[in-house]
């Protein structure tokens, strides 16, 4: 059976491109949708575009209108297994800008070799839910500000951001852990859980670093998932964040998919 209905009737001069609303686009053939495309300013002032099309005339169409309406630069994410809409942003003139790999990290113990590990001297881990939201926020700012005197902070964390208003960096107070000396915090790990836990953040102060803090933070993180029942958890981690990578990787967790950030 013909899983493609519109393949055999679709020519590049049959399709038309709407603009349906601020920065969405429809592309038609005989006013029937065979194609969206969508455009978003995530919270660092990038613009990034994404189409849903059935068909390469659809969505080259849809990507041709959109380039040639939105400012430059331009980005999109996509599953680097997906080849086929690699190729048709690549026809677009996108490139490859930087890569990102999912893990699924282990949160068994005797898997993961963490059962010993301790925090350092005179750091205690304090769980979520129970940090002190002015120390928490304190740590938070002032390790995106060592990150972004760098790296460069929207440079480095993962490409899927959440967004947030106000200015605010915390996504949630409640999900984050922290490393905690008695006047200070070190360090901060946020998981949240849906389906299943993901540790979207693992972060330390300069200063502080290469003490066993972020291990002792992960530590933590995998054996309260595995306590409740989840036997694996999961992360993205930047391909040049090599610090990140060894971290996880240390405790057995393995690549499963990657994506790729693209830009024109």
């Amino acid at each position: 059976m013909d899983t493609k209905p519109f393949a055999s009737r679709l020519s590049e001069n049959a399709v038309t491109v709407t603009r349906v609303a601020d920065r969405q686009w429809h592309a038609l053939e005989d006013d029937l949708v065979v194609g969206r495309g969508h455009a978003l300013h995530r919270p660092d002032g990038r613009l990034f575009v994404s189409i849903d099309a059935w068909q390469d005339v659809a969505f080259d169409r849809l990507a041709g209108v959109m380039v040639a309406e939105l400012p430059a630069p331009l980005y999109t994410v996509v599953d680097e297994a997906d080849a086929e809409l690699t190729a048709g942003w690549r026809r677009a003139g996108f490139t490859v800008r930087r890569r990102e790999w999912e893990y699924a990290v282990p949160t068994d113990p005797r898997v993961t070799g963490l059962a010993e590990v301790l925090p350092p001297s005179g750091v205690t881990i304090v769980p979520a839910g129970q940090a002190d939201e002015g120390l928490l926020r304190e740590v938070d700012r002032a390790i995106r500000d060592e990150v972004e005197a760098t790296a460069g902070w929207w440079q480095s964390m993962p490409a899927e951001v959440m967004p947030r208003t106000g200015g605010d960096t915390l996504v949630d107070p409640t999900k984050y852990a922290v490393a905690a000396e008695p006047d200070r915090y070190l360090g901060l790990i946020r998981v949240v859980t849906a389906i299943r836990p993901r540790i979207g953040l693992v972060a330390v102060r300069a200063g502080e670093q290469r003490r066993g803090v972020a291990r002792a933070l992960l530590t933590h993180a995998l054996t309260t998932a595995h306590r409740s029942g989840f036997p694996t958890a999961w992360t993205e981690v930047h391909e040049s964040n090599h610090a990140a990578t060894a971290l996880f990787e240390g405790v057995g967790a393995r690549p499963v998919s990657s994506n790729l950030e693209l830009v024109r």
